[in-house]
């Protein structure tokens, strides 16, 4: 009885190390490319939401726990990434902020929101993109209900009121950099 558990207990462990070999071979071979991939979607999403021919990482010595990183997109402004709460996880977005302090764009990186509800801020579709739009241009947001101009998604207001507080960080974090 001893002996078949002990064997079994080596086969496991043979399978198992086996496996972990082929997973770590992988991630080593695909690693580069994954990065590559992550760093052309982040250079897209820069320029969605502020175009500019260059982004230079600033330091931020802000105390702000929402901002992630600050770009600056040469004289038109930052770009600045944060991760805010939503209602089913974090969401990680990016704010393009004008040299006067307004709204360029905003664009979610990643996010866990509930399909066809919050998940609608992240989305390509024209009811995401039409919600987006409206940051554009303003100086401050909040959602209508908390006296502000941003319509909130039907059903998502909670990540409504994520993204204007991830809006707010952005714009907040410019004027300690600018």
């Amino acid at each position: 009885m001893n002996n078949k558990i002990v064997k079994l207990a080596l086969i496991l462990f043979a399978v198992s190390a086996a496996v972990a070999l082929c997973l770590g071979l992988v991630n080593g071979i695909t690693a580069e490319r994954i990065k590559v991939i992550a760093d052309e979607k982040l250079a897209a999403a820069m320029n969605a939401v502020l175009p500019a021919d260059d982004y230079q990482p600033v330091d931020y010595t802000g105390g702000d726990v929402l901002v992630d990183s600050i770009y600056k997109a040469g004289d038109k402004g930052y770009v600045v990434q944060c991760t805010v709460s939503g209602s089913q996880g974090s969401i990680t977005m990016l704010t393009g902020v004008a040299a006067d302090g307004t709204v360029t764009g905003i664009s979610v990186l990643e996010s866990g929101e509930t399909p066809g509800l919050g998940a609608i801020a992240a989305s390509s579709s024209e009811k995401g993109e039409t919600w987006r739009a409206q940051f554009q241009g303003i100086s401050s947001a909040a959602v209508t209900k908390d006296g502000g101009q941003i319509q909130a998604i039907s059903g998502a207001t909670i990540t409504s009121r994520a993204i204007c507080t991830g809006v707010t960080a952005a714009q907040n974090a410019v004027k300690t950099v600018g």
